[in-house]
């Protein structure tokens, strides 16, 4: 055959007196490796938006600035609303009254004004009317806007404060056209950081965004790590390594069998008799 290569008979004794010895090729599994560097960003997804349900006046606001690491429950700000102690009114007087009914819709009230249920408790419990309200943060992580200050008015609506989470964060890796196909949601990664040197930290990919980057000719594959002890912070230069099965199998030899001409790579193939191709 035209692609068939040369024949070479010799003495069945000959390959072994010269040094000559067989090894079995097989088939594997292919495997794409990418290995590419990134920088750590925030979990988008780990966010906590902290808005006004009502209007009134900002009375206090702890020393807080962008990039605080808060704990949740951490103060904010305590606003005083106004409106608020004409409704609580209404509802001490008629729960006094006795009438569950015009209770019940008196309450409701309440809460379409923008009190919170905890709130409303306390009025409960206490017989008191309780006209301010402290703003306090609804997980922990950093600051990353703060919209109060001391003495402002707010409206219902505007955000008050963006706290993203810190127990889980994103690393976005540029992977290839080439090696696209070989990317799995849910497979596992490799990184390592030039602040932690030696240390290896496990990741998941996350997802696999779906536009390619028409400059690079990139698909970007999001990795998830873990931090729980809060050692990771955005804005560290990583190196990810992925490793991506493929339906596709290879051929596997010896590398000392792959004979390198400069121009192509062969191998000899050992057949029946003494013969090699």
């Amino acid at each position: 055959p035209k692609n068939a290569g040369a024949r070479v008979r010799m003495d069945r004794a000959a390959p072994k007196t010269r040094g000559v010895r067989a090894a079995r090729g097989g088939r594997i599994p292919a495997e794409t490796v990418v290995e590419a560097s990134a920088v750590l960003n925030f979990n988008e997804r780990d966010v906590a938006i902290v808005q006004a349900r009502t209007g009134g006046f900002v009375e206090r606001v702890a020393p807080l600035a962008p990039g605080d690491v808060l704990r949740q429950g951490a103060f904010i700000a305590e606003v005083l609303v106004p409106g608020w102690a004409a409704r609580q009114y209404e509802y001490l007087a008629l729960r006094n009254a006795g009438d569950r009914q015009l209770l019940e819709a008196a309450r409701s009230r309440l809460r379409l004004a923008g009190m919170p249920e905890s709130l409303i408790r306390k009025v409960e419990t206490s017989g008191r009317t309780k006209d301010r309200i402290a703003i306090t943060a609804p997980r922990a992580g950093v600051l990353q806007e703060l919209g109060v200050r001391q003495g402002m008015t707010l409206g219902s609506g505007p955000t008050e404060a963006r706290i993203n989470g810190i127990g889980t964060d994103w690393l976005d890796v540029a992977v290839p056209e080439d090696s696209a196909s070989g990317m799995r949601g849910d497979q596992r990664g490799e990184v390592r950081f030039v602040a932690f040197p030696g240390e290896v930290f496990e990741a998941r990919v996350a997802a696999l965004l779906p536009s390619l980057d028409e400059r690079t000719r990139t698909l970007t594959v999001r990795l998830e790590l873990p931090n729980g002890d809060a050692r990771l912070r955005p804005g560290l230069t990583a190196l990810a390594r992925l490793a991506g099965g493929s339906d596709r199998t290879l051929l596997a030899v010896p590398t000392e069998a792959v004979i390198r001409t400069g121009k192509r790579a062969i191998v000899m193939l050992a057949e029946e008799g003494g013969r090699f191709r």
